[in-house]
């Protein structure tokens, strides 16, 4: 098995170093950080101060969600705002929290374009970008923009390797979206030579192939002991590749209760809960193996702004330093 003892995970940027150590867990926030039914758009209302208070108290990382439609029969519009525009924004607005995607679907997006926004937005940020990336899951999405959903797979392979080829001098590159023939250059570069790619799910790709080409692996919550084997056979198939660790991030939608022991109950893909059962259930996810959990306030029934206080000082001290 891979070295559970290792210190750090390969560097990348400067925020896939800071948010991601082995062992360890750290936890961010999916935008937007409001509560909304699935009949409602969100408002969007103080995201920039949320953002900032965000920063302020320790969350590691905010995430954006790549949503090109509404599609009504989904039941999640997302953040709405185009994530690459929106991060520029968070990017002037904050100096540390590390700004993910989770994650653009880059079948719909030419990876040109995918490689100029997300190289412009970790050097405007200093290197804080975090792209998680995926084959998309709305197939009504696919025909709005003449893409064939089936053949998404091959897309997206086509896509992360043109991406990365980006990243050097005046690359060769021939792919199925394009050919770069050495005399032409992408500009700007990623800060430090290159961003992380985190592949979510399965994203149409055999597990093998995900382990070997991805920076990470973003994932959804499950059963603990379908997680933990989850996990293991994920790192294990990286070992098997001749790689070295790579850190795996979990999504977790929470209503968080005023009262630290209140009692908890299931909700889609999360819990209501008091911080007591949410802190023993974070322990325990880092203990199978999870690096990083971004939590979804969109269920909260609480003040927001509360609700991001009453974490951060009964949650994060457990999982800092």
């Amino acid at each position: 098995m891979l070295n559970k003892n290792t210190m750090t995970f390969a560097p990348i940027n400067r925020a896939y170093n800071a948010t991601f150590t082995p062992g360890r867990l750290s936890i961010g926030l999916v935008m937007p950080l409001e509560a909304y039914q699935v009949e409602e758009l969100p408002t969007l209302e103080r995201h920039i101060e949320r953002a900032k208070l965000a920063e302020a108290l320790g969350f590691s990382a905010l995430w954006l969600r790549d949503v090109p439609f509404n599609v009504p029969s989904f039941g999640d519009v997302g953040q709405i705002f185009d994530p690459f525009v929106y991060l520029g924004a968070l990017a002037a607005h904050t100096d540390r929290i590390g700004l993910g995607v989770a994650s653009v679907i880059l079948p719909l997006r030419h990876p040109a374009h995918v490689a100029k926004a997300a190289a412009s937005v970790d050097a405007l940020s200093g290197g804080r970008v975090l792209l998680g990336v995926a084959s998309g899951d709305r197939p009504e999405e696919y025909p709005a923009l003449n893409m064939d959903y089936p053949e998404r797979g091959a897309r997206f392979r086509d896509s992360m390797a043109y991406i990365r080829a980006t990243f050097d001098s005046f690359p060769e590159f021939e792919g199925t979206q394009g050919k770069l023939n050495g005399h032409l250059d992408m500009l700007p570069k990623p800060v430090s030579g290159r961003f992380p790619m985190l592949i979510t799910g399965g994203s149409q790709q055999t597990p093998e192939w995900s382990a070997a080409n991805g920076d990470g692996w973003i994932t959804y919550p499950r059963n603990a002991a379908v997680q933990a084997r989850m996990i293991a056979d994920y790192r294990q198939r990286i070992q098997d590749a001749g790689g070295t660790d790579k850190p795996v991030v979990q999504s977790l939608y929470v209503d968080v209760m005023e009262k630290a022991g209140a009692p908890t109950r299931p909700i889609s893909l999360g819990f209501q809960a008091g911080t007591t059962f949410l802190l023993d259930y974070l322990r325990e996810m880092e203990s199978l193996g999870v690096n990083h959990v971004a939590l979804n306030l969109r269920h909260n029934n609480a003040d927001i702004e509360t609700t991001l206080k009453r974490i951060a000082d009964d949650l994060l001290p457990a999982f800092s330093g």
